[in-house]
This record gives structure tokens, C-alpha cells and sequence, in this order.
């Protein structure tokens, strides 16, 4: 009777109860482990997915800065990476009083201006070891020449001298002039009689031996304005006549017949 009730219980749940002999052959062990002719699938963990590297993030450019690209124009510290660069129109440093370039922080030109500012600076090391030129303005997009001519405060008839009217648009606006100074082996830019902007008799050229007589100058301010004129009229940049600070790398006509303007 015990017997047919246990295989009626083996028929029933075979996967319950099967059986094994120990190596002894006298003991019956049950096992919930199914018979030897069932195939059950194991569990497999999937292998972790690889590592992915994360893309390289790309530093966005400003628009002015992607304008100036487009129309040729190069990073002057990618042909000279020795060339300090401060620009003061991405400050508010300069005679507006405000940040009128946004986001833009280096400074562009023309790749023959940028490859003549370069033998600039070198030769200024050859006659000054250790200073190099410091960049505060180079190509301006004329929308900004607009700026700064509506905030240059003294009337219409005087403002060429200091600031180009945007119509002709500035030898700045067509990437062929660069407003700089001479720093020294710590960066540090030399005492030049004024800052930079500054609108007035003082910052000429033309007027230093005057200035100079009048005890508005010393001969060590003027001694370092001597080098800077020295180091770019020996590449080939012109003087300008109202700014210490500003050279031009060719005549607003060769430019505007050489390069398109920058907008």
C-alpha cells in the first residue's frame, strides 16, 4: 500500500522527488535537483558594458571671434605663443568704461600682420631680453567701431584723431592694426607717460620733446615708448601720430583693397 501511495507521489512531482544512491549503495538521498535527462538553462549575469571614453568638450567661440575666423583671420598667439595678450574692450579698462567684446579674449589679425607683430616681438627680445609686446586691441568688428564712436564724448569734427568714424571704418576693422604696449620679464607693462586711451596731447608722439621739456614726461617714459616704436617700425608697422600705443601694418586703402571689412 505505502509502496503504490510513493509512486503514485513520483509521478506526480518527478521534479520533487527522484533519488540518488550514496557511493556506499545503501543510503536513498532525495534531491530537488531535476533528472538527468532535463536541461535547465542557467542564469547568466551579462557582461558589464566597456567603459565608453567621454567626447573630448569643445570650448565654444564667441560670434565675434567665429566672424573673424571666417573671414581668414588668425590668433595671433598661434603664430607667436610667446605675445601677451590683454584685451581692454573685453574689460572695462578703456575710455567707454565697459565690456563692449563680450566673450572674446584673444586678440586676431591678418596672418601677414600676425606674422610681422611676431617679428615684432622678436626683435624687441633681441633688444630687450626678456620683454615681450603686450596686445590690447587688434582686428575690431566695425559693428563694435560703432560703439565706440557713439561713446566718445567731444564733438564730430574731433573724433577721427582718436577714434576712425565707422562709415570709412578703422584700419582695426579690416584686421591690418593692433594696439599694444612693451612688458616686462614679469609681464608687467612699462610706464608709458598714460594709460592706455587716453585722448589728449600727452599720448602723442609728435609732442614727446614738448611734454618732455614741460615735466609731463620723463625720459624714461619716453625712452620706453622709443623701444616699442623701435621694435615695430623695424617690422614694418607705421606710427600713429595721436597714439602711443596704436601701429598700423599698412594704409587704410591698401586694406580696405586687400581684405574685406570685419562686421
Amino acid at each position: 500500500m505505502f509502496r503504490r501511495f510513493f509512486l503514485l507521489l513520483t509521478a506526480v512531482f518527478p521534479v520533487l522527488f527522484y533519488g540518488c544512491k550514496s557511493q556506499s549503495g545503501n543510503t536513498q538521498v532525495f534531491s530537488t535537483s531535476p533528472p538527468s535527462d532535463t536541461v535547465v538553462a542557467a542564469a547568466v549575469t551579462p557582461p558589464a558594458p566597456e567603459a565608453q571614453e567621454a567626447p573630448p568638450i569643445q570650448e565654444s567661440v564667441p560670434d565675434l571671434e567665429q566672424a573673424m575666423i571666417n573671414q581668414g583671420l588668425v590668433d595671433i598667439k598661434k603664430v607667436d605663443s610667446t605675445l601677451l595678450v590683454e584685451l581692454k574692450y573685453s574689460t572695462t579698462d578703456n575710455f567707454v568704461g565697459k565690456d563692449v567684446y563680450g566673450d572674446l579674449t584673444r586678440a586676431y589679425l591678418q596672418p601677414a600682420m600676425a606674422r610681422k607683430l611676431a617679428r615684432a616681438n622678436k626683435l624687441l627680445a633681441e633688444i630687450k631680453p626678456g620683454h615681450r609686446l603686450l596686445v590690447y586691441d587688434a582686428a575690431r568688428p566695425n559693428s563694435v567701431q560703432y560703439i565706440l564712436w557713439d561713446a566718445l564724448d567731444m564733438p564730430a569734427r574731433q573724433k577721427p584723431q582718436y577714434v576712425a568714424d565707422p562709415k570709412v571704418g578703422s584700419i582695426h576693422n579690416f584686421g591690418c592694426a593692433v594696439d599694444l604696449t612693451v612688458a616686462d620679464e614679469n609681464g608687467t607693462a612699462l610706464d608709458m607717460g598714460t594709460h592706455y586711451d587716453y585722448f589728449g596731447p600727452l599720448a602723442y608722439p609728435r609732442t614727446e620733446q614738448q611734454m618732455l621739456r614741460e615735466g609731463k614726461l620723463t625720459t624714461r617714459q619716453i625712452a620706453n615708448r622709443a623701444l616699442l616704436r623701435r621694435a615695430m617700425t623695424g617690422a614694418g608697422f607705421s606710427v600713429n601720430p595721436t597714439e602711443w600705443w596704436h601701429f598700423d601694418g599698412m594704409s587704410r586703402r591698401q586694406a580696405k583693397a586687400t581684405y574685406g571689412i570685419i562686421r
